[in-house]
């Protein structure tokens, strides 16, 4: 037995090895196909955001020779600008149904229940950061974990992070997807004190990695800290997926835990076959050993990319940031107006011009003109200039408007490079028509807009690595939060019965006879929002929030209504609905009530419709004649066929009003049972899904 043991520790310790080398070699070769980008990266951020834009050699001659060295960075408006417009203009995730056994009402839950991962997780932080770095550097990240909802709970929630610093991110070399779904390999990799290291693994050796250190830049190798990183590996499997006789679909490796109930219920395995599939483990190792191994419940790697400038030159991926051509500009920029700054600076400076012995009373004076403002100069009259005063040499101003001149060039020069012109920054232009500034705003939008078509793109993976995990955490019975496009919040419960509610949101329910008894009772319409069952997919839809949207309808609509005052009444509720201020929705019900009937009434089916209209021309008829019964009172006959017509009208307008209620609960349980026809008695193997 000993020997047994001692033979699998060998051989685990033998997968470890090899699972390291294969970590490094990884890692490698992922940071030597990463190495240009990083450097253009850090490069750019630091050009933009620290200033660093003059040449270090340069900055230091001119700091000892006592001349200026200005920085006029214009950089940070046109990221703001990209990156305010990416706030502005959110992408939001839209989930549907894509097979028989998904439905429409379960992709709305799934909608406000990814809504609400990101409302808990600050998603809205993660993809600004994200797109910030795309910007700033041409490359940004944010990931999806997975952690306890609470901390006295198992209950678990998916989390959308942001990823502060995009150089700890190492993708996949071999990637060639537009968002990076099809990465195999990733790393994700922190400095951790080696003190703090001993406390978290006080078991691990505190070691860094062991590969040559000149290939990385440093701090990844600092004496104080220990380099420890999350390995992504994804791997191609083939998996065996079975075809149950009650039509639902399992993985083989799950029959032995439901043969029990398959064989209680009469349920088998009508087909078999083989299909292409993913598993993908989170390794958390040093350069020395694996630290943990996470098999991960999703087929995707869980870090989401979202890139800048993103072309591909001879199989190699470069990616840019916005500013990265413009920065020769910026330099000129700085360096002429830093010129034109010294030229007018020395003006006071130009020395006095004038004969040997004129300076000789209050020489002391004459040394400092230049820096202080004297009150009087006495100067000595020489035969030589005649008596005239010494004269200060005139400035070149032609110089100085020059310098001016193409610093307003390499202005132009920014502006022109990176596609934003005065009108997309805000400044006044040549632009007099509305109409030219907004084609001259859209001709801005354009250049850029592959930034926030490439978030768009990021934001729509995340959308497809959320659905793939949904139905792995939300797969047993509880209450989650759901939020609503406006952000109202609502408790549902999923994966188990509840009862069924209407448009307004009152609770469903049916008439039911016992065929016992024969008696009619209402029973309440029940369905499940099961999370585990069914295919959905999704669609990003990119521009303004809800809320702003919201605005602008109800601005809209009300310049509709200023218009075409008429049309007010109609879309009065509408108006009122759109409007961000307590009590709107109360007042769009009431004003909705007001509309006229055929605004109100839903569609009938012609034959129903047809004995409407019948009782409503007996009652005119009925009506007409109890009219000139009520005008001839001799007669007490009269009186009493006056109280017949009376009574038949009311049941002719009762019958009506049933036969109506009739048919909408009629068409509201039809519809309830469609959409719950598969949930209303929940299998056996209800829960489980390929």
């Amino acid at each position: 037995m000993q020997k047994d043991n001692d033979s699998k520790q060998e051989k685990g310790a033998s997968s470890d090895d090899s699972l390291l080398k294969e970590a490094i070699e990884a890692f490698e070769l992922a940071e030597e196909f990463e190495d240009e980008n990083r450097k253009t990266a850090l490069d750019d951020v630091r050009f933009a955001r620290l200033g660093e834009q003059w040449p270090e050699a340069i900055k230091k001659q001119r700091d000892t020779d006592g001349r200026p060295c200005l920085t006029i960075n214009k950089m940070p408006a046109f990221t703001r600008q990209v990156v305010n417009d990416a706030r502005q203009n959110k992408p939001s995730i839209k989930v549907h149904p894509v097979d028989d056994t998904a439905d429409i009402e379960t992709a709305e839950v799934i909608n406000g229940l990814i809504r609400n991962i990101e409302y808990i997780s600050d998603a809205d932080v993660a993809y600004d950061t994200g797109v910030e770095c795309a910007v700033d550097r041409g490359f940004g990240y944010w990931t999806v974990d997975i952690d306890y909802t609470f901390d006295d709970t198992f209950d678990l929630d998916l989390l959308i992070k942001r990823v502060a610093n995009p150089f700890a991110i190492y993708g996949d070399p071999a990637s060639t997807a537009a968002d990076s779904s099809d990465w195999n390999t990733a790393f994700n990799i922190d400095k951790v004190k080696k003190d703090d290291f001993k406390r978290q693994y006080p078991e691990a050796e505190r070691v860094d990695w062991e590969f040559d250190f000149q290939k990385m830049n440093a701090p990844w190798h600092d004496e104080e800290y220990v380099m420890v990183a999350d390995w992504w590996r994804r791997e191609e499997v083939e998996r065996t997926i079975l075809l149950l006789s009650d039509g639902m679909v399992i993985r083989k490796e799950q029959i032995e835990d439901l043969r029990d109930v398959m064989f209680a219920n009469d349920i088998s395995v009508v087909k078999e076959r083989q299909v292409p599939s993913h598993k993908v483990t989170r390794y958390k190792m040093t350069g020395a050993e694996i630290l943990s191994t996470d098999a991960w419940p999703g087929k995707y790697i869980p870090i989401i990319p979202v890139y800048g400038e993103d072309f591909d030159i001879e199989g190699k991926r470069y990616l840019r940031s916005l500013i990265h051509n413009g920065k020769d500009a910026q330099r000129m920029f700085n360096y002429w107006r830093t010129t034109g700054t010294e030229l007018v600076a020395l003006a006071p400076r130009v020395p006095f011009i004038g004969p040997k012995g004129a300076f000789a009373t209050d020489s002391a004076k004459w040394q400092t003109a230049n820096q202080v403002s004297h009150a009087y100069l006495e100067y000595d009259v020489v035969r030589e200039a005649n008596g005239m005063p010494p004269q200060r040499q005139p400035m070149d101003s032609g110089a100085a408007a020059g310098a001016l001149q193409e610093a307003l060039n390499a202005s132009d020069d920014m502006k022109a490079i990176i596609g934003l012109y005065d009108a997309s920054l805000g400044a006044r232009s040549n632009e007099t028509s509305g109409k030219a500034i907004m084609a001259r705003q859209r001709e801005g939008d354009v250049s850029t807009f592959h930034f926030l078509d490439n978030l768009t793109r990021a934001i729509r993976h995340t959308g497809r690595v959320v659905i793939d995990l949904i139905p792995h955490i939300y797969d047993k019975p509880r209450i989650v939060r759901v939020l609503g496009e406006d952000g109202s919040q609502e408790s549902t419960k999923i994966n188990q019965p509840v009862q069924a509610k209407d448009e307004d949101g009152n609770p469903q329910t049916e008439q039911v006879e016992n065929p016992e008894t024969g008696e009619v009772s209402e029973q309440p319409v029940m369905r499940v929002f099961d999370l585990t069952a069914g295919k959905y997919d999704l669609i990003v839809n990119a521009g303004p929030s809800f809320t702003s949207r919201r605005e602008e309808a109800a601005t809209q609509m009300t310049e509709m209504v200023r218009s075409y005052p008429d049309i007010a009444p109609v879309i009065g509720d509408l108006i009122a609905k759109n409007m961000d201020w307590p009590g709107a929705d109360e007042i769009a019900r009431r004003l909705q009530k007001m509309l006229p009937q055929q605004l109100q009434e839903q569609s009938i089916p012609p034959e129903i419709q047809q004995q409407i209209e019948e009782g409503m021309e007996r009652i005119k008829q009925l009506e007409e004649e109890n009219k000139q019964l009520k005008e001839d009172k001799s007669l007490d006959a009269m009186q009493v066929r006056q109280r017949d017509i009376e009574l038949q009208i009311k049941k002719i307008v009762d019958l009506m009003n049933a036969q109506t209620n009739q048919y909408k609960a009629q068409t509201d349980r039809m519809q309830a049972e469609q959409s719950a026809m598969q949930y209303a008695q929940p299998t056996p193997l209800q829960g489980y899904r390929y």
